[in-house]
C-alpha cells in the first residue's frame, strides 16, 4: 500500500518547503477516513519542517497495458511507466488518480512517485499473449513518460525497445525535451510508420511556464525537441494544451507559428479540464499567482462549461461549449489553415507486428 511506502504524509506546506512545485497544498485524498490539518501548537514551528523532497516507490502491477472505451479519444489502450508526475503541472487532470493510492492529488502527486521497472518485460508478455490484436498504444496520456526520473530509470526506453522488436505502433505525448534521447529508436520506428510524438506547448512565456509547469522543460527546449524529432523524420504534433481563458489563450497563434517553423505538420488543442480535486488546486494556484485574473478566468471557464466549473460529457469535455469555446476553436482552425498544419494526418500501421517469442516457447515448423 502507498501509505507504508511513504510514511511522511504532509498536508500544509510552507512556501519554502514546496519551492519548485506546482500545487499550493496537500489535502488528504477523498477516500481517506480522516483529514489532516497542520497546526502550530507552539511546541514545534511549522517553519522547522524539512523541505518537500521527491521520493520514488516501486509499482508492482502485474499488467502494464490499460484499456479504455472512451468514445471521444482515438485510442483504446495505453501505458503509463510512472504514477504521479514530477513536472508538477497545476492543471493536470491526472492528479485525482493519486487519491486511489491513499495519497493527496496535491503535492503528493508531484513528489511521491511510483515507477514500474518491470514494465518492458510485462509488456512483452502481454504482446505475446494468445489472442492479442495490435492497435496503437498511447503513452503519456495520464502521466509523462519522460518526466525527470526517466533520465536515470530508462523505463520508457525499455518499453520502446520492446515495441520496436515487435513492430508495434506507438503514439507518445510529453512535455519533456528528454524525448530526443530516444530519437535513434523512434526514427527507425517512424520509417516503418510505427511511431509519432506529440509535445505539449502551453505557453511561450517563461515566467508563466515555470510557475504553472515548474519542472517541465522550458518552452524553447520543447520547440527545439520538436525540431530535432521532425528533422529525424518522426511525425510530430504540437498540442496547445490546456487552453486557459484569460491566461494563455492569447498565445494560440504564436505557439502554432513557432511549432510550424520547427517543422511540425500537425496540431491539436484541449480546453482546460478541472475534474474533482483539480478545480480547488487550480483555484488555489490562481489566487496565489494571478489574483487579479481569478474572477475573470473562472467566469470564462463557466461560460464554456454550461455554467459549471467542469462538464465531463463525452465529446464536450475537451473543447467546451458556448461562444467563447467556439471562438477558441475557430481561431485555432484559422491559424492551422494559414500555417498549413493538419493538411494530412500521419497514420500508423500494424502490418509489421510480430508476437514476441517467450523464453522456452516452441517455434512453429511452418
Amino acid at each position: 500500500g502507498a501509505p507504508s511506502a511513504f510514511p511522511e504524509l504532509a498536508v500544509a506546506i510552507d512556501r519554502q518547503r514546496r519551492r519548485g512545485r506546482g500545487a499550493q497544498s496537500n489535502a488528504s485524498g477523498r477516500y481517506e477516513a480522516e483529514a489532516r490539518v497542520a497546526f502550530d501548537d507552539g511546541w514545534q514551528s511549522l517553519e522547522d519542517l524539512p523541505p518537500f523532497k521527491t521520493t520514488v516507490a516501486v509499482d508492482t502491477s502485474r499488467k502494464v497495458i490499460t484499456r479504455n472505451d472512451s468514445p471521444d479519444i482515438g485510442f483504446d489502450r495505453s501505458i503509463n511507466p510512472y504514477r504521479g508526475c514530477e513536472h508538477g503541472c497545476v492543471y493536470c487532470f491526472a492528479r485525482p488518480t493519486h487519491a486511489y493510492l491513499g495519497l493527496s492529488p496535491g503535492l503528493d502527486f508531484e513528489s511521491k512517485l511510483f515507477a514500474k521497472p518491470e514494465a518492458p518485460s510485462l509488456l512483452e508478455k502481454e504482446l505475446a499473449a494468445p489472442g492479442y490484436e495490435p492497435r496503437m498504444i498511447a503513452i503519456g496520456t495520464n502521466t509523462d513518460p519522460y518526466q525527470p526520473i526517466e533520465r536515470e530509470r530508462k523505463i520508457m526506453r525499455g518499453i520502446l525497445e520492446v515495441l520496436e522488436r515487435a513492430g508495434h505502433p506507438v503514439g507518445i505525448v510529453t512535455k519533456s525535451a528528454l524525448a530526443v534521447r530516444d530519437i535513434d529508436i523512434l526514427s527507425r520506428m517512424a520509417r516503418r510508420n510505427l511511431a509519432k510524438v506529440a509535445i505539449s506547448v502551453t505557453t511561450l512565456d517563461p515566467k508563466l511556464a515555470r510557475t504553472m509547469e515548474p519542472r517541465a522543460s522550458t518552452p524553447p527546449k520543447r520547440l527545439e525537441a520538436l525540431k530535432q524529432l521532425s528533422d529525424a523524420g518522426i511525425p510530430t504534433t504540437v498540442m496547445v494544451a490546456p487552453v486557459i481563458p484569460a491566461l494563455n489563450d492569447s498565445e494560440i497563434e504564436r505557439i502554432l507559428d513557432a511549432a510550424a517553423h520547427a517543422g511540425v505538420k500537425e496540431a491539436s488543442y484541449v480546453l482546460l479540464r478541472l475534474p474533482l480535486e483539480v478545480r480547488d488546486l487550480f483555484r488555489e494556484w490562481l489566487m496565489a499567482n494571478y489574483p487579479d485574473r481569478y474572477r475573470h478566468v473562472f467566469t470564462l471557464i463557466r461560460d464554456m462549461r454550461g455554467g459549471r466549473d467542469y462538464d465531463s460529457k463525452w465529446g464536450e469535455r475537451m473543447k467546451g461549449t458556448g461562444p467563447m469555446a467556439w471562438t477558441i476553436g475557430r481561431r485555432f482552425e484559422i491559424a492551422c489553415d494559414k500555417l498549413g498544419l493538419n493538411k494530412r494526418r500521419s497514420k500508423l500501421t500494424t502490418d509489421h507486428f510480430a508476437k514476441p517469442k517467450q523464453t522456452g516457447e516452441q517455434l512453429s515448423l511452418f
